[in-house]
């Protein structure tokens, strides 16, 4: 298992000047979006690094759904800067970013595509040290401040890919759950999507000692190895957390306890995937994301159309659980249990449908598109789609149920219409 450090509580964040002083940094790079930049989270970032004296250079760039290109953007920022410390202020995207930048700066020699995940990149594994890179997540979804994993689009093939090595994992992650104030609703809608589908995947992945072969070494084991029992148990405690607070954290901003507790969740599910893995609804929508047409979402105050990443991860996720249940179905039967399902009188072998009413009724509860034909897709995409969901072996293998080309069809046009 390999998870980041974390400090959690209300107002942690003005510690931050303080750890870099500890850690002897004397050139920092602090990286966040261009919205984010102007509200609190980086404001509380600022005023510990006036108090500490602490010498920093400001990348505010970061494009929100990150591309191959905005990635080499900040790579070069990192490498003109030679930093010896990283702080990453945002959601997923910035967070990822810093990663890829923390990483290229240290491996100055390496083409872009050496440590991107194969069959897209080279998957190479990363034997450079890398700076501290301390992560202050501002939304409550990714769980990036726990993991190894960066994912951006990588534009000239239309489809999400990332780098995942335990090597580019942050030193530290910051959770303030004071930072979650500032979300709007939709944002909170559409991060905690990605907390349930991360929780969900990972419960229900391959478990870890059906994958074969072993590595030949311990370097090459790969971030995502499959369900297993530690990774399950941060798994479940996030979904509990989602089923009780997810509704509540999006209904009403004032709520502190759910906005906190989702924050936590986030890490904890963070947890468990970054060990265990996503499967078919992360796969899935790497293609759905990295196709979009014109589709804004509400609350993104962004100049490019996109889907933003749980809503993608969740529109599948009716589809996928009905698919993946006939391998673990007692454990897609426990999911559905913990999200409201009463299964008293369930019959086993209905767990994947069980489990998939439950999550169409979660999501209509939120008002959350009808589909994949809400987004703007349609029956003539569904070609490109499935192209675009074959290279991400990387967690398509993890699906406890293996998968053709017609599943995948079958799975997209089942997403089309969700209610």
């Amino acid at each position: 298992m390999a998870i980041s450090n974390i400090r959690y509580g209300e107002g942690v964040t003005k510690e931050i000047g303080m750890d870099l002083q500890n850690l002897g940094a004397r050139r920092v790079c602090l990286m966040t979006d261009k919205n984010l930049s102007k509200l609190p989270p980086v404001n509380a970032v600022l005023n510990s690094l006036a108090k500490y004296g602490i010498n920093f250079q400001m990348y505010d760039n970061v494009r929100v759904e990150p591309t191959d290109q905005s990635f080499l953007d900040a790579i070069k920022f990192a490498k003109k800067g030679e930093f010896d410390a990283y702080v990453a202020v945002g959601g997923g995207s910035v967070i990822d970013t810093c990663k890829a930048a923390n990483l290229y700066a240290a491996s100055p020699a390496s083409e872009f595509l050496d440590y991107v995940n194969a069959p897209i990149g080279k998957g190479k594994p990363v034997a450079v040290p890398l700076k501290p890179l301390i992560a202050v997540p501002t939304t409550s979804g990714t769980g990036s401040e726990t993991t190894g994993v960066a994912i951006f689009d990588f534009k000239e093939l239309k489809v999400k890919t990332g780098i995942a090595s335990r090597a580019i994992k942050p030193t530290l992650g910051i959770i303030d759950p004071l930072h979650t104030l500032s979300m709007p609703e939709r944002i909170v809608a559409n991060s905690g999507f990605d907390v349930l589908c991360h929780a969900l995947e990972s419960y229900t992945a391959l478990p870890y000692n059906m994958r074969s072969p072993c590595p030949s070494n311990p370097i090459n084991r790969p971030a995502y190895q499959g369900s297993n029992p530690v990774s399950d148990v941060w798994a479940l405690h996030a979904l509990r957390i989602v089923a009780k607070y997810l509704k509540r954290a999006i209904r009403n901003p004032e709520d502190r306890e759910a906005r906190a507790n989702m924050h936590l969740a986030s890490a904890f599910a963070g947890i468990g995937f970054g060990n265990a893995g996503v499967h078919l609804c992360h796969g899935m929508s790497y293609p759905i994301s990295g196709l979009v047409k014109t589709y804004k979402p509400k609350d993104y105050n962004v100049d490019h159309s996109l889907v933003p990443h749980g809503l993608s991860v969740v529109l599948t996720s009716p589809a996928v659980f009905a698919f993946t249940a006939q391998v673990h179905p007692e454990r897609h039967l426990e999911a559905a249990e913990i999200l409201g399902a009463d299964i008293r009188t369930a019959r086993i072998k209905d767990a994947g449908f069980i489990l998939a009413d439950t999550l169409r009724k979660f999501l209509f509860d939120l008002n959350v598109d009808d589909g994949l034909a809400a987004i703007g897709y349609s029956k003539a995409d569904i070609p490109a789609l499935v192209k675009g969901t074959l290279p991400q072996e990387r967690v398509t293998k993890l699906s406890p149920r293996p998968q053709t080309e017609e599943d995948l069809s079958a799975l997209f046009e089942a997403s089309m219409k969700l209610y």
